[in-house]
């Protein structure tokens, strides 16, 4: 028999729940943690399990967004049409959205199953019953309608696409949004000097120049009570990155990274870049098994240029992966140019969504996610030698 449970707390969740044969670290419950003690306002994480015979089978991380438009537009200088335009958008996307996985960080981290104990078709299935008993839960306990349900973030290759007759019958529509920007580590690369010496003479002059540009800065990683002490420093660079986004769909809790260092001990990393002993930037990285997931990062915009703080960021990621040799850099979204200069592939990546208004077409649906997440226009830049 399948059956499925929906947890509001990490702390209520079933003992067997780490117990799965998952390595992704988003999915375990140190994350989770950490995530529901410091998660955005207007996000709220759901967290259901999935039984075969009483046993465990699958889970799936449902987060209910409350979108509104002063989260979403930060930029209120645009001209009277875009204004008029991102209000038509406002109208249709506010209220509440059912999102299976984790909003905040790209990728699929939201779903996994054992094919051992239940079928893909199975889970998938019983993940949209979830859903629908949220829906009515929702309505019942908030007074609020579910106008958007979506699954993120799936790779080409991935095979819930085998499952699209499944989204179809629960009128969900598949969108392509923004690539994925990542960067495979030959297992030849022991030191950076192995990546320097891959590279093309002229980004090889960049990386160089990065350097000798940030050569006032010093840097260093932050342990858990470096992090408390610059929590509001840390939480101010982040808002100054966060709001120069065009579109943006949350806001990060003021301790979000202090709780993440908590929980995650070792497996988060926060870095700070100081300038005269001040802090003037910093990024985050998440061990997730092999791989190495960037995350949140920020940085005085006035020091952006002299300093190339963004691009030494980068370089720092990337120089992390290879000494600590992981297999792979997930450096995510946005600024895809600038990450292909450093090595960076895009990996296409898809979505699917619907909106419970059967008025809204399938077109204007799509219009809006490509208004919400558009797909840019960008030169990809190859430095490595050929």
């Amino acid at each position: 028999m399948i059956d499925f449970k929906i947890y509001k707390s990490v702390n209520n969740l079933p003992k067997s729940w780490d117990s799965l044969p998952t390595n992704d670290v988003f999915l375990k419950t140190p994350f989770l943690k950490a995530l529901e003690q410091s998660c955005p306002k207007n996000i709220h994480t759901n967290y259901v399990a999935i039984f075969r015979d009483e046993v465990l089978a699958g889970i799936a991380i449902i987060q209910r967004v409350e979108m509104y438009i002063e989260d979403v537009f930060r930029k209120t200088s645009d001209n009277a049409l875009k204004r008029f335009g991102k209000a038509i958008i406002a109208k249709i996307v506010r209220g509440n959205a059912l999102i299976v996985g984790n909003l905040m960080h790209t990728g699929q981290h939201g779903l996994f199953f054992n094919p051992e104990t239940i079928s893909q078709s199975t889970f998938l299935d019983t993940v949209f019953k979830a859903i629908d008993l949220l829906t009515i839960q929702i309505k019942k306990d908030h007074k609020k309608n579910i106008r958007i349900v979506g699954f993120k973030d799936y790779f080409e290759t991935d095979n819930i696409h085998q499952h699209e007759t499944l989204f179809s019958k629960n009128h969900l529509y598949k969108v392509q949004v923004q690539p994925n920007m990542m960067l495979d580590i030959p297992e030849t690369w022991n030191t950076i000097d192995n990546y320097i010496l891959a590279l093309e003479k002229k980004y090889k002059r960049r990386y160089k120049t990065a350097l000798k540009k940030a050569i006032q800065i010093s840097k260093k990683e932050l342990d858990l009570d470096a992090i408390d002490v610059a929590s509001k420093q840390l939480y101010r660079l982040y808002k100054c990155v966060s709001d120069n986004a065009k579109v943006n769909s949350f806001v990060l809790h003021d301790r979000h990274f202090f709780n993440l260092k908590k929980e995650l001990k070792n497996q988060f990393k926060l870095y700070g870049y100081y300038l005269n002993k001040e802090l003037v930037g910093f990024y985050t990285l998440i061990v997730n098994n092999q791989t190495l997931e960037t995350y949140f990062l920020g940085h005085q915009p006035e020091l952006q240029h002299q300093h190339q703080l963004y691009l030494n960021m980068l370089y720092d990621m990337l120089r992390f992966g290879v000494e600590n040799n992981f297999k792979k850099i997930v450096y995510a979204r946005t600024a895809m140019e600038i990450k292909s200069s450093v090595g960076a592939k895009p990996h296409t990546m898809h979505i699917y969504m619907k909106h419970t208004n059967n008025f809204i077409a399938n077109t204007a649906l799509k219009f809006i996610v490509k208004t919400l997440n558009p797909i840019k226009q960008w030169e990809e830049r190859h430095p490595f030698k050929s």
